[in-house]
Protein backbone atom coordinates (compact mmCIF):
# COMPACT_ATOMS: atom_id res chain seq x y z
CA UNK A 1 0.00 0.00 0.00
CA UNK A 2 1.66 3.53 -1.08
CA UNK A 3 0.32 6.55 0.77
CA UNK A 4 1.00 9.91 -1.05
CA UNK A 5 1.95 12.96 1.23
CA UNK A 6 0.63 16.31 -0.38
CA UNK A 7 3.32 19.29 0.94
CA UNK A 8 1.78 22.76 -0.34
CA UNK A 9 4.40 24.92 -1.75
CA UNK A 10 4.43 27.70 0.79
CA UNK A 11 4.96 24.88 3.92
CA UNK A 12 8.18 23.41 1.61
CA UNK A 13 9.72 26.43 1.22
CA UNK A 14 9.27 27.46 4.49
CA UNK A 15 11.23 24.86 5.42
CA UNK A 16 14.14 25.06 3.51
CA UNK A 17 14.52 28.76 4.50
CA UNK A 18 14.44 27.59 8.58
CA UNK A 19 17.11 25.14 7.09
CA UNK A 20 19.51 27.63 5.02
CA UNK A 21 19.06 30.20 8.24
CA UNK A 22 20.19 27.26 10.64
CA UNK A 23 23.18 26.77 8.08
CA UNK A 24 23.99 30.62 7.91
CA UNK A 25 23.57 30.97 11.43
CA UNK A 26 26.27 28.08 12.06
CA UNK A 27 28.36 29.13 9.45
CA UNK A 28 28.60 32.85 11.11
CA UNK A 29 29.10 31.97 14.21
CA UNK A 30 32.29 29.36 12.88
CA UNK A 31 33.84 32.64 11.48
CA UNK A 32 33.22 34.88 13.98
CA UNK A 33 34.56 32.60 16.60
CA UNK A 34 37.41 34.20 17.19
CA UNK A 35 35.56 37.44 18.38
CA UNK A 36 33.37 35.02 20.04
CA UNK A 37 35.66 33.91 22.30
CA UNK A 38 37.33 37.01 23.15
CA UNK A 39 33.87 38.42 24.05
CA UNK A 40 33.09 35.22 25.87
CA UNK A 41 36.96 36.02 27.68
CA UNK A 42 35.68 39.35 28.21
CA UNK A 43 32.42 38.65 30.16
CA UNK A 44 33.39 35.93 32.25
CA UNK A 45 36.15 38.39 33.39
CA UNK A 46 33.76 40.62 34.13
CA UNK A 47 31.74 38.17 36.04
CA UNK A 48 34.30 36.91 38.20
CA UNK A 49 35.47 41.04 38.87
CA UNK A 50 31.98 42.07 39.66
CA UNK A 51 31.43 41.12 43.00
CA UNK A 52 35.14 42.43 44.29
CA UNK A 53 33.99 45.50 42.13
CA UNK A 54 31.02 46.00 43.92
CA UNK A 55 32.29 45.65 47.32
CA UNK A 56 35.22 48.22 46.28
CA UNK A 57 32.88 50.56 45.08
CA UNK A 58 30.65 50.89 48.43
CA UNK A 59 34.16 51.73 50.13
CA UNK A 60 35.27 55.10 47.69
CA UNK A 61 34.00 58.13 48.06
CA UNK A 62 30.68 58.95 46.17
CA UNK A 63 30.39 54.67 45.98
CA UNK A 64 32.23 55.06 41.77
CA UNK A 65 32.03 52.13 40.12
CA UNK A 66 34.47 53.05 37.65
CA UNK A 67 37.04 53.99 40.38
CA UNK A 68 36.29 50.46 41.84
CA UNK A 69 36.34 49.03 38.62
CA UNK A 70 39.74 50.95 37.63
CA UNK A 71 41.27 49.42 41.05
CA UNK A 72 40.53 46.29 39.93
CA UNK A 73 41.67 46.07 36.60
CA UNK A 74 45.10 48.05 37.72
CA UNK A 75 45.20 44.80 39.92
CA UNK A 76 44.45 42.53 37.08
CA UNK A 77 47.38 44.16 34.98
CA UNK A 78 50.16 44.03 37.53
CA UNK A 79 49.82 40.81 38.19
CA UNK A 80 50.04 40.05 34.82
CA UNK A 81 52.70 42.22 34.55
CA UNK A 82 54.80 40.48 37.09
CA UNK A 83 53.78 36.96 35.79
CA UNK A 84 55.30 38.35 32.38
CA UNK A 85 58.22 39.63 33.80
CA UNK A 86 59.10 36.16 36.02
CA UNK A 87 57.99 33.77 33.68
CA UNK A 88 59.33 34.40 30.24
CA UNK A 89 63.16 34.54 31.33
CA UNK A 90 63.09 30.74 33.12
CA UNK A 91 61.58 29.51 30.00
CA UNK A 92 63.95 31.00 27.36
CA UNK A 93 66.89 29.19 29.63
CA UNK A 94 64.78 26.29 30.03
CA UNK A 95 64.24 26.25 25.83
CA UNK A 96 68.46 26.67 25.91
CA UNK A 97 68.81 23.97 28.18
CA UNK A 98 66.64 21.56 26.15
CA UNK A 99 68.21 22.34 22.70
CA UNK A 100 71.55 21.27 24.47
CA UNK A 101 70.13 18.44 26.46
CA UNK A 102 68.21 16.11 23.58
CA UNK A 103 71.49 15.98 21.05
CA UNK A 104 73.14 14.15 24.16
CA UNK A 105 70.21 12.15 25.47
CA UNK A 106 69.61 10.30 21.47
CA UNK A 107 73.74 10.08 21.84
CA UNK A 108 73.76 8.52 24.91
CA UNK A 109 70.80 6.00 24.06
CA UNK A 110 72.02 5.33 20.54
CA UNK A 111 75.78 4.08 22.61
CA UNK A 112 74.24 2.07 25.38
CA UNK A 113 72.18 0.44 22.89
CA UNK A 114 74.73 -2.00 22.28
CA UNK A 115 72.75 -5.13 20.93
CA UNK A 116 71.16 -2.62 18.71
CA UNK A 117 74.62 -1.45 17.52
CA UNK A 118 75.83 -5.15 17.16
CA UNK A 119 72.91 -6.00 14.67
CA UNK A 120 73.69 -2.64 12.92
CA UNK A 121 77.19 -3.49 12.46
CA UNK A 122 76.54 -7.08 11.46
CA UNK A 123 74.13 -5.92 8.46
CA UNK A 124 75.56 -2.73 6.90
CA UNK A 125 73.33 -0.09 8.45
CA UNK A 126 75.71 1.92 10.33
CA UNK A 127 75.85 4.92 7.76
CA UNK A 128 72.35 4.93 7.78
CA UNK A 129 71.60 4.65 11.69
CA UNK A 130 74.35 7.46 11.88
CA UNK A 131 72.35 9.61 9.30
CA UNK A 132 68.86 8.89 11.42
CA UNK A 133 70.55 9.81 14.40
CA UNK A 134 72.07 12.88 13.66
CA UNK A 135 68.71 13.67 11.46
CA UNK A 136 66.95 13.21 14.52
CA UNK A 137 69.41 15.57 16.78
CA UNK A 138 69.47 19.02 14.35
CA UNK A 139 65.27 19.01 14.26
CA UNK A 140 65.20 18.04 18.04
CA UNK A 141 67.57 21.25 18.71
CA UNK A 142 66.02 23.01 15.73
CA UNK A 143 62.45 22.35 17.78
CA UNK A 144 63.95 23.10 21.20
CA UNK A 145 65.08 26.35 20.50
CA UNK A 146 62.42 27.52 18.71
CA UNK A 147 59.90 26.16 20.90
CA UNK A 148 59.05 29.68 22.14
CA UNK A 149 58.54 31.35 18.66
CA UNK A 150 56.41 28.09 18.17
CA UNK A 151 54.12 28.46 20.69
CA UNK A 152 53.39 32.11 19.98
CA UNK A 153 52.67 31.12 16.26
CA UNK A 154 49.93 28.79 17.51
CA UNK A 155 48.21 31.39 18.44
CA UNK A 156 48.77 33.34 16.29
CA UNK A 157 51.23 36.76 16.11
CA UNK A 158 52.53 38.68 19.11
CA UNK A 159 50.87 41.64 17.70
CA UNK A 160 47.40 39.96 17.43
CA UNK A 161 47.11 38.02 20.70
CA UNK A 162 48.75 41.42 22.48
CA UNK A 163 45.85 43.48 20.51
CA UNK A 164 43.34 40.57 21.69
CA UNK A 165 44.58 40.85 25.25
CA UNK A 166 43.90 44.71 25.10
CA UNK A 167 40.22 43.87 24.02
CA UNK A 168 39.33 41.59 26.44
CA UNK A 169 40.24 43.93 28.96
CA UNK A 170 38.41 46.85 27.63
CA UNK A 171 35.67 44.98 26.88
CA UNK A 172 35.64 43.69 30.49
CA UNK A 173 36.33 46.91 31.96
CA UNK A 174 32.58 48.55 29.64
CA UNK A 175 30.97 45.35 30.77
CA UNK A 176 31.56 46.02 34.30
CA UNK A 177 30.75 49.80 34.21
CA UNK A 178 28.11 50.18 31.76
CA UNK A 179 26.60 46.40 33.00
CA UNK A 180 24.35 47.63 35.96
CA UNK A 181 22.87 50.41 33.55
CA UNK A 182 21.94 47.69 30.62
CA UNK A 183 20.67 45.39 32.70
CA UNK A 184 17.91 47.92 34.54
CA UNK A 185 17.13 49.04 31.18
CA UNK A 186 16.21 45.86 29.89
CA UNK A 187 13.96 45.12 32.76
CA UNK A 188 12.12 48.49 31.69
CA UNK A 189 10.80 46.99 29.01
CA UNK A 190 8.91 44.43 30.07
CA UNK A 191 4.68 45.25 30.33
CA UNK A 192 3.74 42.06 32.42
CA UNK A 193 5.26 42.47 36.15
CA UNK A 194 5.03 39.32 36.98
CA UNK A 195 7.22 37.51 33.77
CA UNK A 196 9.57 40.33 34.61
CA UNK A 197 10.00 38.77 38.18
CA UNK A 198 10.02 35.33 37.08
CA UNK A 199 13.02 36.37 34.37
CA UNK A 200 15.36 38.10 36.94
CA UNK A 201 15.15 35.08 39.09
CA UNK A 202 16.10 32.78 36.48
CA UNK A 203 18.93 35.48 35.44
CA UNK A 204 19.76 35.50 39.13
CA UNK A 205 20.36 31.52 39.22
CA UNK A 206 22.35 31.48 35.88
CA UNK A 207 24.42 34.22 37.16
CA UNK A 208 24.74 32.32 40.63
CA UNK A 209 26.02 29.70 38.43
CA UNK A 210 28.32 31.00 36.36
CA UNK A 211 30.24 33.27 39.08
CA UNK A 212 29.98 29.74 41.53
CA UNK A 213 31.83 28.27 38.62
CA UNK A 214 34.13 31.25 37.77
CA UNK A 215 35.17 32.44 41.15
CA UNK A 216 35.44 28.66 42.41
CA UNK A 217 37.40 27.44 39.42
CA UNK A 218 39.88 30.61 40.02
CA UNK A 219 40.64 29.53 43.41
CA UNK A 220 40.98 25.70 42.91
CA UNK A 221 43.68 26.81 40.31
CA UNK A 222 45.44 29.29 42.22
CA UNK A 223 45.74 26.68 44.73
CA UNK A 224 46.95 24.19 42.73
CA UNK A 225 49.57 26.48 41.01
CA UNK A 226 50.71 27.41 44.21
CA UNK A 227 51.40 24.10 45.78
CA UNK A 228 52.80 22.94 42.61
CA UNK A 229 55.66 25.97 42.59
CA UNK A 230 56.44 25.41 46.13
CA UNK A 231 57.20 21.84 45.48
CA UNK A 232 59.67 22.58 42.67
CA UNK A 233 60.99 25.29 44.29
CA UNK A 234 61.90 22.74 47.34
CA UNK A 235 63.28 20.36 44.73
CA UNK A 236 65.28 23.12 43.60
CA UNK A 237 66.84 23.48 47.14
CA UNK A 238 67.42 19.55 47.43
CA UNK A 239 68.75 19.07 43.69
CA UNK A 240 71.53 21.50 42.35
CA UNK A 241 70.52 20.82 39.21
CA UNK A 242 66.88 22.61 38.93
CA UNK A 243 67.35 26.05 38.86
CA UNK A 244 65.09 27.91 41.36
CA UNK A 245 63.15 30.47 39.39
CA UNK A 246 61.53 27.34 37.82
CA UNK A 247 59.08 27.58 40.01
CA UNK A 248 57.00 30.28 38.06
CA UNK A 249 56.72 29.13 35.10
CA UNK A 250 55.34 25.89 36.83
CA UNK A 251 52.85 28.47 38.90
CA UNK A 252 52.02 29.75 35.78
CA UNK A 253 51.95 26.36 33.79
CA UNK A 254 50.09 24.96 36.24
CA UNK A 255 46.97 28.31 36.83
CA UNK A 256 46.52 28.10 33.05
CA UNK A 257 46.14 24.70 32.35
CA UNK A 258 44.26 23.78 35.54
CA UNK A 259 41.35 25.90 33.96
CA UNK A 260 40.30 23.75 31.43
CA UNK A 261 38.25 20.87 33.05
CA UNK A 262 38.90 17.58 33.29
CA UNK A 263 42.17 16.87 31.68
CA UNK A 264 43.79 20.75 31.65
CA UNK A 265 45.92 19.98 34.88
CA UNK A 266 47.18 16.36 33.81
CA UNK A 267 48.62 18.25 30.70
CA UNK A 268 50.30 21.13 33.13
CA UNK A 269 51.67 17.73 35.42
CA UNK A 270 53.39 16.26 32.40
CA UNK A 271 54.83 19.94 30.75
CA UNK A 272 55.97 20.49 34.02
CA UNK A 273 57.69 17.10 35.06
CA UNK A 274 58.97 17.02 31.46
CA UNK A 275 60.83 20.25 32.32
CA UNK A 276 62.34 18.63 35.56
CA UNK A 277 63.07 15.74 33.93
CA UNK A 278 65.45 17.75 31.26
CA UNK A 279 67.20 19.25 34.68
CA UNK A 280 67.42 15.95 37.03
CA UNK A 281 64.90 12.81 36.43
CA UNK A 282 64.96 11.79 40.39
CA UNK A 283 63.12 15.56 40.51
CA UNK A 284 60.58 14.71 37.90
CA UNK A 285 59.65 11.32 39.39
CA UNK A 286 59.52 13.17 43.01
CA UNK A 287 57.05 15.53 41.05
CA UNK A 288 55.04 13.35 39.87
CA UNK A 289 54.35 11.25 43.08
CA UNK A 290 53.45 14.58 44.60
CA UNK A 291 51.17 15.37 41.48
CA UNK A 292 48.87 11.77 41.89
CA UNK A 293 48.64 12.53 45.48
CA UNK A 294 47.79 16.04 44.59
CA UNK A 295 45.24 15.83 42.90
CA UNK A 296 43.40 12.91 45.08
CA UNK A 297 42.81 15.60 47.71
CA UNK A 298 41.82 18.38 45.20
CA UNK A 299 39.39 16.56 43.12
CA UNK A 300 37.92 15.01 46.96
CA UNK A 301 38.56 17.27 49.22
CA UNK A 302 39.49 20.87 47.98
CA UNK A 303 37.29 20.91 44.77
CA UNK A 304 33.77 19.70 46.49
CA UNK A 305 34.27 22.17 49.61
CA UNK A 306 35.14 25.36 46.90
CA UNK A 307 32.76 24.65 43.75
CA UNK A 308 30.24 22.55 46.28
CA UNK A 309 26.99 22.05 44.22
CA UNK A 310 26.69 25.18 42.16
CA UNK A 311 26.82 23.19 39.18
CA UNK A 312 25.25 19.39 39.71
CA UNK A 313 26.41 18.53 36.49
CA UNK A 314 27.25 14.50 35.79
CA UNK A 315 30.51 13.55 34.51
CA UNK A 316 29.03 12.75 30.78
CA UNK A 317 27.86 16.41 30.51
CA UNK A 318 30.89 17.47 31.81
CA UNK A 319 32.85 15.91 29.45
CA UNK A 320 30.64 16.33 26.90
CA UNK A 321 30.63 19.99 26.93
CA UNK A 322 34.34 20.16 27.30
CA UNK A 323 34.87 18.12 24.29
CA UNK A 324 32.23 20.65 22.17
CA UNK A 325 33.43 23.87 23.64
CA UNK A 326 37.28 22.15 22.71
CA UNK A 327 36.51 21.42 19.14
CA UNK A 328 34.43 24.42 18.23
CA UNK A 329 36.74 26.83 20.13
CA UNK A 330 39.65 25.48 21.54
CA UNK A 331 41.36 25.92 24.99
CA UNK A 332 38.99 29.10 25.87
CA UNK A 333 36.15 26.74 24.74
CA UNK A 334 36.32 24.38 27.19
CA UNK A 335 37.27 26.72 29.96
CA UNK A 336 33.32 28.68 29.66
CA UNK A 337 31.76 24.92 28.41
CA UNK A 338 30.87 24.56 32.12
CA UNK A 339 29.16 26.88 32.66
CA UNK A 340 27.29 27.09 29.80
CA UNK A 341 26.33 24.00 30.29
CA UNK A 342 25.05 24.84 34.05
CA UNK A 343 23.15 27.79 32.60
CA UNK A 344 21.62 25.30 29.98
CA UNK A 345 20.03 23.41 32.82
CA UNK A 346 19.02 25.77 34.71
CA UNK A 347 16.53 26.71 31.42
CA UNK A 348 15.90 23.27 31.09
CA UNK A 349 14.66 23.26 34.48
CA UNK A 350 12.76 26.41 34.40
CA UNK A 351 11.00 25.41 31.21
CA UNK A 352 10.36 21.75 32.49
CA UNK A 353 9.01 23.15 35.84
CA UNK A 354 6.96 25.72 33.93
CA UNK A 355 5.39 22.82 31.51
CA UNK A 356 4.46 20.69 34.39
CA UNK A 357 2.46 23.54 36.00
CA UNK A 358 0.79 23.95 32.53
CA UNK A 359 0.09 20.58 32.68
CA UNK A 360 -1.18 20.26 36.40
CA UNK A 361 -3.38 23.60 36.05
CA UNK A 362 -4.96 22.00 32.78
CA UNK A 363 -5.83 18.83 34.92
CA UNK A 364 -7.20 20.52 37.26
CA UNK A 365 -9.06 22.53 35.09
CA UNK A 366 -10.47 19.46 33.16
CA UNK A 367 -11.41 17.66 36.60
CA UNK A 368 -13.40 20.95 37.64
CA UNK A 369 -15.26 20.64 34.08
CA UNK A 370 -15.96 17.36 35.19
CA UNK A 371 -17.45 17.88 38.48
CA UNK A 372 -19.50 20.25 37.00
CA UNK A 373 -20.96 18.68 34.81
CA UNK A 374 -21.73 15.21 36.75
CA UNK A 375 -23.68 17.84 38.80
CA UNK A 376 -25.62 19.37 36.63
CA UNK A 377 -26.83 15.99 35.00
CA UNK A 378 -27.56 14.76 38.75
CA UNK A 379 -29.33 17.75 39.33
Amino acid sequence: MKVKIEIDTKTFVRFWLVVLGFVLAGLMVYSARTALIIIGIAFFLAMALNTPVGKLAKLLPGKSRVGGTAIAFLTVVTIITGFGITVVPPIIEQSARLAQTIPGVVEDISQQWSGLNDFIDNNGLRPQMDSAINSISEQASGWAANAGSTIISSVGSFAAFLTAGLLVLVLSFLMLVEGPVWIQRLWKLYSDKEKMENHKQLVDKMYNVVTGYVVGQLIVSSIGALAAGLVVFILSMVFPEIPSNLSMPTIAITFLLSLIPMFGATIGGALVTLLLAFNNLTAAVVYVIYFVIYQQIENNVISPHVQGKSLELSALTVLASVTIGIYMFGPAGGIIAIPIAGCCKVLLQDYLKRAKTKRQQGSQSVSKLVKKITANNKA
